[in-house]
């Protein structure tokens, strides 16, 4: 497997770290051969970052490899591909995979049979060009597509070290969401939390310092233990009068987010509470 990868930013350079450093021990299976980015310099700053070349026009780099990611933002994966069809290249054979989450494979189907495509998702906060391939290998990633190479490409990452589990086309925009609530929105949560603090006399900063270590030890419990048992708090306790003060004490959108997420983590034994919190809608 020949590979190149269009598009130099965040997923770019920790995708073609973690394949290229993968390739050193297992030359039999694959081959890195570099990157093409509309920009030149960061191009040749992930060829450097990675030990690849660095291609100068996308035509070659498509000729060069059978597989080629686009590690581009989802607003330019249709343009980049629709450029690869229009190319003088043969493709036929080839294998072209996007990295998104909510788009699907189907962006593709402008290039026909001749091509096997492919969207291939890490679930995992790539947030550093440098740094995210650290611990990128310990990831979840799925697969959508029904070219001829799913089972080669799902041998692929499993050598790598990941869990790929294959979901469809239709599947992809929930797939994304759920993502989308564990990571994204945890922040959106975490922010409205020193919003309230703020508002008990903290300074934003102060705020910060002084929920992360609550955060970060829930997050290390729910590794650990799972969430049902890392759970803590009034809606784990049964304890309908604290709820019952944070929701007169909320307004607006943190006290609907409040009684939204205290319904989710109510089981068969908090009736009480979701009593309390259906009267409140």
């Amino acid at each position: 497997m020949k590979i190149g990868l269009i598009g130099a930013g965040r997923m770019g350079f920790t995708l073609g770290r973690h394949l290229s450093d993968f390739a050193k021990s297992h030359a039999e299976m694959l081959c890195v051969e570099g990157f093409y980015s509309r920009n030149p310099e960061s191009a040749r700053e992930a060829a450097r970052f990675t030990g690849t070349k660095y291609y100068e026009d996308m035509e070659t780099l498509v000729q060069a490899c059978d597989t080629i990611f686009l590690t581009v933002p989802d607003g330019q994966i249709a343009n980049v591909a629709e450029e690869i069809a229009a190319s003088s290249v043969c493709l036929d054979g080839k294998t072209m995979i996007h990295t998104s989450g909510a788009l699907s494979s189907r962006i593709f189907s402008g290039m026909g049979s001749r091509v096997s495509g492919y969207s291939i998702h890490p679930i995992y906060a790539v947030n550093s060009k440098t740094d995210s391939y650290i611990h990128f290998q310990d990831c979840y990633m799925t697969i959508e597509g029904e070219g001829t190479k799913t089972q080669e490409l799902i041998c692929l990452f499993e050598k790598m070290g990941h869990t790929i589990r294959q979901i469809s086309a239709d599947q992809k925009a929930k797939y994304h969401a759920s993502a989308v609530f564990a990571s994204n929105l945890v922040i959106g949560l975490y922010k409205m939390g020193t919003t309230l603090l703020s508002e008990c006399g903290f300074t934003p900063e102060e705020a910060e310092h002084a929920l992360m270590p609550l955060f970060a030890n829930n997050a290390e419990n729910m590794e650990r233990f799972g969430c049902e048992k890392a759970l803590t708090g009034p809606v784990s306790r049964g304890d309908v009068a604290t709820v019952e003060k944070h929701l007169q004490a909320l307004d607006g959108d943190a006290r609907e987010v409040y009684r939204l997420l205290s319904k989710q983590l109510c089981n068969a034994d908090s009736q009480a509470i979701q009593t309390i919190l259906d009267m409140k809608e």
